[in-house]
């Protein structure tokens, strides 16, 4: 039996077939709490004549996390369908512009029927759903705050301009501290030398001493920063925000150790990749069962090349599709960057393929597909990695 669900807000609309494309229910319309949930079950139940019973729904995010939820619960096998495949389903059954509710649920119905391929959603998946919502509010958290940065530096430069090239960098817990109380040139100017000692050492832990003080409060003196008490007390907050931000993200992330201590993944076993960057992999790939190979992977991330061709017409420079999960694109990234600096296998590969003219994100867009290999064969394995034993497999086989 095959349950098409179309899922919105407030409700959604069903339709049931068997598995001969008899109609057992025509499309009718559940709401989205527990009475509607209980009726949806019952109605499967009382249409039912197999044990065999597939419920199929369209990934649309937070709407249909609590009927899934609830769908697993009863121990009925769910597919989660890809919107982009649904509406070309659908558009292949008719030449006319046909979308409503009703239509869709059916759609979805007809697609279990027609997809033996498809792959059920795991309880796996669902509980990983915990972990995927931390990693990408940790994200979220992480692009506020160097907004915030970036806004700093904007402000140090019209306050303090100098200030920049007596320090590594404006964004230090000393520096901070320095702003906050003194937020332009002149509040530094004017501060009494003792007390900008105490507060630079203090807060560097010692690092930065009198002759730093000296040489700031004299850069200040002569510095061509602006007096604009707005912008100082736009100063003031934004390193009240940052800091705020950075408290929420260190208890984010001690909540995706503790998570991750569970899984014990051995991607983290990789140089270069952290619970942070491991945690948002595993958990926008979800259960890598439902992944029959790395490519499966690449693609649902949208690293896979486009490809055009028509008649003798064929594109020899394909581009990536960048279709897909957007955060495993980014996390892919990022991690390939951070293992071809610390890994020297990857490196070794990572110049290779620049020795052969690839532009950089070219080359760093084939570590990632040898990246994501070897993460593919250590989650079906449990192996930790060790480098000595890759060598030959990310040189040759992968």
């Amino acid at each position: 039996m095959l349950v098409g669900i179309d899922v919105a807000k407030d409700k959604h609309d069903c339709f049931i077939m068997n598995s001969e494309g008899e109609v057992l229910a025509k499309s009718f319309t559940i709401l989205n709490n527990k009475e509607g949930f209980d009726f949806l079950y019952k109605k499967i139940q009382s249409v039912s004549s197999s044990d065999k019973i597939k419920v199929g729904l369209e990934a649309t995010g937070h709407y249909s996390y609590n009927i899934i939820g609830f769908l697993l619960n009863k121990d009925l096998a769910t597919f989660i369908l890809n919107p982009l495949h649904t509406n070309l389903y659908r558009k292949s059954l008719s030449l006319r512009k046909t979308k409503t509710d009703k239509i869709d649920s059916k759609t979805i119905a007809m697609m279990l029927l027609s997809d033996v391929s498809l792959k059920s959603y795991s309880d796996i998946s669902y509980h990983n759903e915990d972990l995927k919502s931390l990693t990408r509010y940790r994200f979220s958290k992480v692009e506020e705050r160097a907004k915030l940065k970036t806004s700093l530096s904007r402000l140090a430069q019209i306050l303090f301009p100098e200030l920049e090239k007596l320090v590594p960098t404006l964004h230090m817990t000393s520096i901070y501290q320095l702003l906050e109380e003194f937020p332009s040139a002149s509040a530094i100017a004017s501060a009494h030398l003792t007390r900008l000692t105490k507060l630079l050492s203090k807060a560097s832990k010692g690092h930065y001493n009198r002759e730093t003080a000296i040489k700031i409060r004299e850069a200040a003196k002569n510095s061509i920063g602006s007096n604009m008490p707005a912008k100082s007390l736009e100063l003031k907050h934004t390193i009240k925000l940052i800091r705020a931000l950075t408290i929420d993200i260190g208890e984010i992330e001690a909540e995706i150790s503790k998570m991750m201590d569970k899984i014990a993944s051995p991607i983290t076993t990789i140089p270069g990749i952290g619970n942070n960057m491991g945690a948002m992999i595993i958990s926008e790939i979800g259960d890598f069962s439902r992944f029959s190979s790395p490519d499966k992977i690449l693609a649902y991330a949208g690293y896979s090349p486009s490809t055009y061709q028509s008649g003798k017409l064929d594109n020899c420079y394909a581009h990536m599709e960048k279709r897909g999960s957007h955060y495993l694109r980014y996390a892919l990234f990022q991690a390939t960057q951070r293992v071809c600096h610390l890994d020297s296998t990857f490196s070794a590969y990572l110049a290779k393929k620049r020795a052969e003219g690839k532009h950089y994100y070219v080359a760093i867009s084939h570590a990632v597909k040898k990246l994501v290999r070897v993460i593919f064969h250590l989650e079906k394995t449990k192996q930790a990695f060790l480098k000595a034993s890759w060598l030959y497999l990310i040189e040759y086989c992968f």
